[in-house]
Order: structure tokens, then C-alpha cells, then sequence
């Protein structure tokens, strides 16, 4: 890259100098890089993942991708720029990434578009802690934890994260001390919410909150996984997708993911079915 590009990277290099938040998460830049014709600057993953997106709708293997902002086209990402030196990664090694995104993951990324509450007034969250029903264990609850951190992360290997909430959870149904019993519904419902949004808060980042909110509605509808999407999307007028929970898990990368938090789409973005 010619001398002119090195000065351009150098000059806004460090996100702690840059109040702009990276435009995919919303949130501080991590592992700074830069669409090398653009020079819009994202996370690293985030401009990564957005390029898996965009590689899931072609077919043929492409060299280039239009900037998610200013839909430039561009050959590269640049990263790990250390004042000297920095490392490319070319748009076709991206494009050539296995993807495992399937429509049941599309479906409940685009739930976290939607305004909050859908289903607040179906699935009773307050009841739910007044009538003690949180005691009783979901045998739903792991892989429903899985399928949304799949789609919120865009990554298939949530293991580490699912468990980890899960141990949050029963960490929280085992401290049932005197002092606890005597706490109100409503106190008890705000310690498990701040328990769980401190264990998804490094993972899921802006999103956090509305997760928080959004397991609440699953535990609480008791339903499973199936039947709670049913509801969901009838409350939407969307089609349910034609697959079940299992069979989603497994399904291949022909469906057409959508990146996690951009507030910028193309126009020919595409919609639920």
C-alpha cells in the first residue's frame, strides 16, 4: 500500500481518540480496521461478519464488497495497525468462509428490530415471578439460550456463553436463603436481571437489555421453543418458518442472515418472508 494510505490509517487509528462509535455494534471500536478503499473504520469482527452476510446472497466467489455506509466497493479489510506495519484481509479469503447462519437464526435477529414488549401483554413476566413459577426448571431453556446467541453473535460455537448463563441462572435458584424468601416478586425479578446482564453484557453488548427482556417473555410464556415462535410471529404477522427448532440447528448456509446491529441496510435488504 503506497505512503499516502499509511498516513491515512495512522491518523485515526486509535478508537479511544475517535468518538464515533464502530457503526455495525454501536458500541467502541475493538481491533480497529478499515475498508481499504473508504476508509470507513469498524471492528474487526463486525466488518468481517458483515462481509459473511454479504457473501451468503452470492454465488459465485466475489473479490470485492460494497461498504455497509457509502456502498463504495472495496478489495480489503486492513487491520492491526501498529503505527508501522498492518495486516490485510482480502474480500475473497472472507467470501470464502462456510457460513452457518439458517432462518430460524434470521428470524430472531430480526425479532431484536421490533419494537419491545410484542408479546408482553400474551406472556405475563410479573406473574411469572408472583406465582414463584421461576423455581421450576425448563427443560427448554439451553437450547432456546443457544439459538438466540447464535443469532446475536452471528457465531455457531456459543457453548462457552450458553454455560455460562446457565450457571448464572442456577447460581440464582439455589441462593434461596431466609432473607430471600422474604424478598418481593418484584425485587427478585430486578437481582435476576442484573445477574443475567452482567453475564450476557461482554457477549451481546447493546443488545443486552432487549435479550434480558426477551428471556423473560420465553420463561414465562412456558411454552417450547416451537409453540413460543408460533405466537411470536402470529403477534407480528409473519409466516412462521417452515423448519423445526432441530432441524434448524443443522440446516446449511442458503438462507440469508442479517448483521447484528446495523441500523444501515441496503435497499435491497432482505425481508421476512
Amino acid at each position: 500500500m503506497e505512503s499516502n494510505d499509511n498516513s491515512k490509517i495512522g491518523s485515526s487509528s486509535s478508537s479511544t481518540e475517535d468518538p464515533n462509535p464502530c457503526p455495525i455494534c454501536l458500541a467502541p471500536v475493538v481491533q480497529v480496521s478499515y475498508l481499504d478503499k473508504c476508509f470507513h473504520k469498524f471492528c474487526y469482527n463486525c466488518i468481517v461478519r458483515w462481509t459473511k452476510v454479504v457473501a451468503s446472497k452470492q454465488s459465485s466467489l466475489l473479490s470485492s464488497v460494497k461498504c455497509p455506509l457509502c456502498k463504495t466497493e472495496n478489495f480489503s479489510i486492513i487491520h492491526g495497525w501498529d503505527g508501522s506495519n498492518f495486516q490485510r484481509h482480502y474480500i475473497s479469503q472472507v467470501f470464502g468462509d462456510n457460513f452457518f447462519f439458517s432462518k430460524v437464526h434470521r428470524y430472531r435477529l430480526q425479532c431484536y428490530y421490533t419494537e419491545p414488549g410484542i408479546v408482553s401483554d400474551i406472556f405475563n413476566v410479573l406473574r411469572y415471578w408472583k406465582s414463584r413459577k421461576y423455581l421450576q426448571s425448563n427443560q427448554w431453556l439451553q437450547s432456546w439460550l443457544r439459538r438466540e446467541i447464535q443469532a446475536l453473535m452471528q457465531e455457531e460455537d456459543v457453548e462457552v456463553v450458553v454455560h455460562h448463563i446457565l450457571g448464572v441462572v442456577d447460581s440464582f435458584l439455589k441462593r434461596n436463603d431466609q432473607h430471600r424468601q422474604r424478598e418481593t416478586p418484584e425485587t427478585k425479578q430486578e437481582e435476576f436481571k442484573a445477574l443475567i446482564t452482567d453475564a450476557a453484557r461482554p457477549f451481546l453488548m447493546a443488545r443486552t437489555e432487549r435479550f434480558v427482556n426477551e428471556m423473560q417473555l420465553f420463561l414465562a410464556s412456558g411454552l417450547n421453543i416451537e409453540a413460543y415462535d408460533a405466537v411470536y410471529m402470529q403477534r407480528l404477522g409473519w409466516n412462521t418458518p417452515q423448519v423445526s427448532h432441530e432441524s434448524a440447528e443443522m440446516e446449511s448456509s442458503v438462507q440469508t442472515p442479517v448483521v447484528p446491529y446495523l441500523h444501515i441496510f441496503d435497499e435491497d435488504s432482505d425481508e421476512i418472508d
